[in-house]
């Protein structure tokens, strides 16, 4: 597979409008062609759904996903353009995928955007010292801050977490792909995940784990 470079993503999106990570894939599966990774992205109907990334979305839908007799819970708030679009039954299995994939994946944000910028300072000191204390140099210690916060990121922010139905999508890649199929600007805008006894001192166990399990 050809080594993709940042100028080729950053040139692809500029074309398209399209993220970072489709852009990325795009190129890696047409093997860095610029022209084929334009044709990839709308097939997919990803450039033409970033064409509509400015539209406002204020219709949809509130659902709750409910796992193991009431063990974990979600409420999710899911956007759309107009309310005929809201009842689209596409639409609805998307958004009950959405909290369905919240209960297993336990992400704290929907966009990094909505990471505080305090717990972003929080988690670069513990890298930082992490670095120090393994006895990594100075000098590369941006670098490494740079590309634990990127994995943060993916960990934590639900836009770009992997599915848990299908590891070869971000999140943000099934809402850009939803846009496209519906004609109407998608947009995750909050969530709310709540495990039974989070935060007492209880016997460990791994909800999400069984949720995954469940999925699978």
């Amino acid at each position: 597979m050809a080594e993709i470079t940042a100028a080729q993503v950053k040139e692809l999106r500029e074309m398209t409008g399209s993220g970072i990570m489709d852009c990325k894939r795009a190129l890696q599966e047409t093997e860095g062609d610029l022209e084929k990774a334009v044709a990839w992205l709308r097939e997919k109907g990803i450039a033409s759904a970033a064409k509509k990334a400015g539209r406002i979305a204020a219709e949809g839908v509130v659902d709750s996903y409910i796992h193991a007799g009431g063990r974990i819970g979600v409420l999710v708030e899911v956007n759309i353009e107009t309310d005929f679009a809201a009842k689209n039954e596409a639409f609805r299995a998307f958004v009950r995928d959405i909290a369905m994939h919240i209960a297993a994946a336990n992400p704290k944000w929907v966009a990094r955007e909505d990471v505080p910028q305090d717990a972003l300072d929080k988690e670069r000191e513990i890298i930082r010292n992490k670095a120090l204390n393994e006895g990594k140099p100075e000098k590369i210690l941006d670098k490494i801050i740079e590309g634990s916060i990127a994995k943060f990121y993916k960990e934590n922010c639900l836009l770009e977490q992997e599915f848990v139905k299908d590891d070869t999508k971000t999140i943000e890649t099934l809402q850009k792909e939803m846009t496209a199929a519906i004609g109407e600007k998608v947009a995750i805008r909050r969530f709310t995940r709540y495990e039974m006894g989070e935060g007492i001192a209880k016997k460990e166990e791994n909800f999400a784990e069984e949720v995954m399990k469940q999925i699978h």
